[in-house]
């Protein structure tokens, strides 16, 4: 009579499937067309870098209080528009992802208006932070297409 003996050796089969699945999830990577690479992680920036700059570009009026390029937060000063004095306006644009996509993008903006003796805090209405969101949106995309041509 014949007896089976288990496989004694798990430890080797594991290394043997781990290096197998390695190899494998590398195969192609160095494939991928230019257009793909220009979307994403061609930058030395931790966020995607077509969203840094067009931000930058867009809240070029505002003075800036704080930029952190590798967790992709920018932080303006309060701005106050020449031509409306008595209100002001912060922005805080965070840029959560790699890739250009709207999700990746999130704005917030802080009003404040002038009262007797300083200012007092005022809402801001959602059109106002999505008109910001699209405008950096479309530099992005328009930076891109630029970058992909040349």
């Amino acid at each position: 009579m014949i007896r089976s003996r288990p496989f004694r050796r798990p430890a080797l089969t594991v290394a043997i499937l781990a290096a197998t699945t390695l190899v494998a999830g590398c195969a192609g990577k160095n494939d991928r067309p230019k257009a793909d690479l220009a979307a994403s992680k061609v930058t030395t920036i931790g966020v995607n870098s077509y969203l840094w700059r067009a931000s930058l570009e867009t809240l070029s009026f505002m003075p800036l209080l704080q930029t952190d390029s590798n967790g992709g937060v920018i932080v303006t000063d309060w701005y106050a528009n020449p031509k409306n004095p008595g209100e002001r306006v912060k922005v805080t644009v965070s840029i959560l992802d790699q890739d250009l996509r709207a999700d990746a993008l999130r704005v917030a903006a802080s009003r404040q208006v002038a009262q007797a003796g300083g200012w007092a805090d005022a809402p801001v209405q959602a059109a106002t932070v999505q008109k910001l969101e699209d405008i950096i949106l479309t530099k992005a995309r328009d930076l891109r297409r630029s970058a992909v041509k040349g």
